[in-house]
């Protein structure tokens, strides 16, 4: 039997939008003012994860001395003053249009604090392509299990009918839970032998998502 979707949940960062230089930079600066060695760019994207809490303990952060409300409320600051550093992935526009074109719907589903994300996909002019913008109401980046959740419930199809598109293990883990399918994209925020453990489709970039979606359910 042909797989066959009807709707596309999409997270943004790292995989919509190219953040992984700024946030790592973000990172850096807060680790560099207190003055604990930097982190490259292959350290972090083995050790990103969510709740970025446990990712900041690995970055060196220790919470004794530097609490992470004070830490979270520094890289938000940073990362809002300097978001339009970030552009989207090559791929991002004529994706989204070929997706729409075809007659399935789409929706961001996003651990980025909801005005600010609703703010940035309307300025990239991407807002038109979505049926739903989900996003958390706390800056602290937790789960999107929850919101996943109640995204599903508000489409109102079948869960067998809706693909999760991601760059994170946290959002395969969010598919998981909320019973849709998932698809990984390797040049966002964590590396392609993470995600490879999930046992899910890991593309190396969004400009393969296309061609995938047609060779292998021919929904494109």
């Amino acid at each position: 039997m042909i797989k066959t979707y009807g709707h596309i949940i999409w997270d943004w960062n790292g995989t919509l939008l190219n953040d992984i230089a700024l946030s790592l930079s973000i990172i850096n600066n807060i680790i560099s003012k207190r003055n604990l060695p930097t982190i490259s760019l292959k350290y972090y994207k083995d050790i990103f994860t969510f709740p970025v809490k446990e990712y900041y303990q690995k970055a060196g952060l220790d919470f004794s001395k530097y609490p992470f409300e004070t830490l979270g409320m520094e890289w938000i600051k940073e990362y809002e003053e300097r978001k339009l550093e970030a552009q989207l992935f090559p791929n991002s526009l004529a994706t989204l249009k070929t997706i729409q074109q075809s007659g399935i719907r789409q929706s961001i589903l996003s651990a980025y604090l909801k005005k600010d994300l609703v703010n940035i996909i309307t300025y990239f002019k991407l807002d038109i392509f979505f049926q739903y913008i989900y996003g958390l109401d706390t800056i602290y980046a937790t789960s999107k299990v929850d919101l996943g959740v109640e995204l599903v419930e508000k489409l109102n199809i079948s869960n067998n009918n809706i693909l999760l598109i991601g760059d994170t293990v946290h959002d395969f883990e969010v598919s998981k839970v909320i019973g849709v399918d998932c698809i990984l994209i390797a040049d966002g925020h964590q590396s392609k032998s993470r995600l490879i453990n999930c046992g899910v489709p890991v593309l190396n970039t969004l400009g393969d998502i296309n061609s995938f979606l047609k060779i292998n359910y021919r929904v494109l």
